[in-house]
């Protein structure tokens, strides 16, 4: 008969993803991530099978509760005109709370993407994935938004929105407030688009 468990397995997963997100899959010693989660490497391990095994669970936590709640509204079988606008108001603000995981880190997968653990094909697999949804949701808005607008530029736009989007992702450690711009020039490009359409 096995052991059960004796640690609650969510909260461990959510204390290295925590780690993982601050300091990187290769900077993460077992040790930091021993002392986030209060497990031993040996319950790591039995649990896990490895830091690797840990960290694809605790990214797959960070998109299931960190980045679909903020895509959902623009995922559901109606979306709403003002979806778009309001993911980039949203993420613009979460980018710029001071003490947020988003402020301080940026994002898990968009860092992770920089990093040697991305020559790994299931972890780039893992990141062309979670950049290819982010199109998808990205691109529902803009259709919701901009229903007069050709397919041909609605795909424009939306490529250009996604690219803002990453590039905050990729700037708020080191130059917070030009993540903001990256947003707020996302907010205009399809502010301006929907003036010159009226």
């Amino acid at each position: 008969m096995g052991r059960t468990q004796a640690f609650d397995r969510d909260t461990a997963v959510r204390a290295a993803r925590a780690v993982f997100w601050q300091s990187g899959y290769e900077d993460a010693s077992v040790p930091d991530l021993e002392q986030a989660t209060g497990l031993s490497r040996s319950s790591i391990y039995n649990a896990f099978g490895s830091k690797r095994g840990l960290f694809d669970v605790a990214v797959q936590s960070y998109l299931d509760e960190v980045v679909r709640p903020r895509l959902r509204p623009l995922q559901g079988s109606h979306v709403e005109p003002e979806a778009i606008i309001g993911y980039l108001d949203g993420l613009r603000e979460a980018l710029a709370g001071a003490g947020s995981a988003p402020a301080a880190n940026g994002c898990l997968l968009i860092n992770a993407a920089g990093a040697p653990i991305a020559h790994d094909a299931e972890v780039a697999r893992v990141i062309a994935d979670y950049r290819d949804e982010l199109r998808a949701a990205v691109g529902r808005g803009v259709r919701a938004h901009l229903p007069a607008a050709t397919a041909v530029e609605r795909d424009r736009l939306a490529d250009a929105v996604t690219g803002l989007v990453v590039a905050a992702f990729a700037l708020v450690r080191i130059a917070p407030d030009e993540a903001s711009r990256s947003l707020l020039t996302a907010r205009g490009l399809i502010g301006s688009f929907q003036t010159q359409a009226q």
